[in-house]
């Protein structure tokens, strides 16, 4: 049933009498609470604040007077009592209120700094089940619910970046904070709430293989406000999910200016593409507009960079270029030749971060480490009323799980190159057609309606870059061939035959996949199923 409201006026400011500290993350936090002081607020504080405040010479009352009740149960109750939850919640304006508050002897609190135990930090760390668990704020969430509910008299403050603001509100108003702030304080603290408890629930799905519950909530951390979105009349934002996986999220910018919505898009698809690839050898991939233009692998970044670029030396201009290695010198001299938007690699040498320097614009980011392939996670997807969510797609299949269904077997050098380009085949936009030799794209086609126009399109691009490169006939001869979904008519194959290829890798299931194989046959070339699909929509 609804509480009917009393519709009491909302007082523009409220001046600041009493403050509740309560917090995990402590930084800031002296500072904060000395402001106060030396504005006459008195400081109330629970267990490990209590002592850091007291620490530093400030007075500080026990959560306890308020409550005439000391902590309990490891600490875990502490707070969840009505001589502070009364103190949060009661309308000054009420007569009621205030004569319940004078009753139980419940003091006023106007102010509450308060943030939550690193629940998210535990779990990224990867701590025990039974230490995650302890680390789900009960009373820290509610005191947070119960200050940003009642914004018209209590100022809720959740994240140390916020205290300055506050301190300057105080000063500037006579010790008083304004409405509006009160107001955006509190929408910030119930989207932290929200967000702490995505992740709490989050983490028990993952724990119990959920693959849909009932309720799926998401939460994120502000990173970076866009100049806009994929076009400039779209507003966008960046938020971190606080999953400690390498790529753009966790990757530190250390040149360049901000990267932009389409920006950081394409650097996440560049680097989950290289990230595909062991640094066992060295491997490039350059994006342009979500779909690699070029990728390789060899035994230098520099070859690598070198014969991914020569795959479509067009799209590339104006990309993004990921590397699976620390980025070298000798490969930063080789980028600087042409207009990059992004590098983003592991790390990058001293002396190539010199090299870079000289080109402003250019954004370099280091993520520390590549992305597992194998781990799970989810994607997510708007639709109109809707999410559509889905498992990270992080299946390999490896050559020596291939299942031959030609009369004739590729051969080892084939046998490799099939591997490869059914890696890179999983990251580009269906339907995906992928031609590679030797460790290298020669010919990629990306987002068609029909199979055999990106057949069609990466050979025409195939036939481009051999003019490009001054070369007697494109890559494709002698190439092999990756479908990213199985051919369901022959005619697809037939154009990847006529472009040159010898071998195919395709996931099969198709009702026609024996006349697709049929045609292989008949054109003496060798054909491995996968029985795994990558649609990349």
């Amino acid at each position: 049933m609804a509480v009917v409201s009393k519709n009491h006026p909302v007082p523009d400011m409220v001046q600041v009498r009493r403050a509740l500290l309560s917090v995990s993350d402590k930084s800031g936090l002296v500072e904060f609470a000395r402001g106060l002081s030396e504005l006459g607020v008195e400081l109330v504080s629970t267990g490990g604040t209590r002592a850091a405040l007291e620490a530093a010479g400030l007075k500080v009352q026990d959560v306890s007077d308020l409550t005439g009740f000391p902590e309990i149960m490891d600490g875990r109750v502490k707070t969840l009592h009505p001589g502070v939850h009364g103190g949060l919640l009661s309308i000054r304006a009420d007569e009621e209120h205030v004569a319940a508050m004078k009753e139980h002897s419940i003091a006023g609190i106007d102010l509450a700094v308060v943030n939550l135990y690193p629940f998210e930090e535990t779990v990224a760390v990867g701590a025990d089940a039974a230490t995650i668990v302890e680390n789900i704020d009960i009373g820290g969430p509610a005191m947070i619910r119960a200050s940003a509910k009642n914004h018209a008299y209590v100022t809720a403050i959740t994240d140390p970046e916020d205290y300055d603001r506050v301190l300057e509100a105080l000063r500037s108003h006579g010790g008083a904070v304004p409405l509006g702030l009160r107001r955006e304080l509190a929408a910030l603290a119930f989207a932290r709430t929200a967000a702490y408890d995505a992740a709490v629930s989050g983490w028990f799905a993952r724990e119990l293989s959920l693959e849909a519950p009932r309720h799926r909530a998401f939460g994120g951390q502000l990173l970076d406000v866009m100049r806009y979105g994929e076009n400039p009349h779209q507003a966008a934002a960046f938020y971190s999910t606080g999953e400690k996986r390498p790529g753009v999220a966790t990757a530190t910018l250390l040149q360049g200016k901000q990267l932009s919505y389409n920006n950081i898009n394409d650097t996440d698809a560049a680097f989950e593409l290289v990230s595909e690839f062991d640094r066992d050898r060295a491997a490039c991939a350059i994006i342009k507009h979500a779909n690699p233009c070029g990728v390789a692998v060899s035994d230098s970044l520099t070859a690598a960079y070198r014969r991914a670029l020569e795959c479509d030396q067009t799209s590339a201009f104006g990309g993004i270029i990921a590397f699976n290695r620390t980025l070298d010198a000798e490969t930063a001299t080789e980028i600087v030749k042409l207009f990059t938007e992004v590098i983003v690699a592991p790390d990058a040498s001293d002396e190539a971060r010199a090299i870079l320097a000289a080109k402003k614009n250019l954004r370099l980011m280091v993520t520390g480490g590549l992305a597992d392939p194998s781990q799970p996670g989810l994607t997510v997807k708007t639709v109109a009323g809707g999410l559509l969510v889905q498992g990270r797609d992080n299946g390999i299949v490896l050559p020596e799980d291939f299942k031959v269904v030609t009369k004739r077997a590729p051969d080892a050098r084939e046998l490799a190159d099939l591997g490869f380009a059914f890696r890179v085949a999983k990251h580009v936009k269906s339907n995906a057609i992928v031609y590679a030799k030797n460790g290298a794209t020669v010919g990629i086609g990306a987002g068609q309606m029909s199979r055999v126009d990106s057949a069609r399109i990466a050979a025409r691009k195939a036939i481009d870059a051999a003019e490009a490169l001054g070369l007697d006939a494109p890559l494709t001869r002698g190439s092999v061939v990756a479908s990213d979904a199985f051919f369901p008519f022959a005619d697809g194959l037939l154009s990847a035959i006529e472009a040159g290829a010898t071998a195919v890798v395709q996931p099969g299931g198709s009702m026609r996949d024996q006349d697709v194989i049929d045609a292989a046959d008949e054109a003496g070339v060798a054909m491995v199923f996968t029985g795994m699909r990558h649609f990349r929509h």
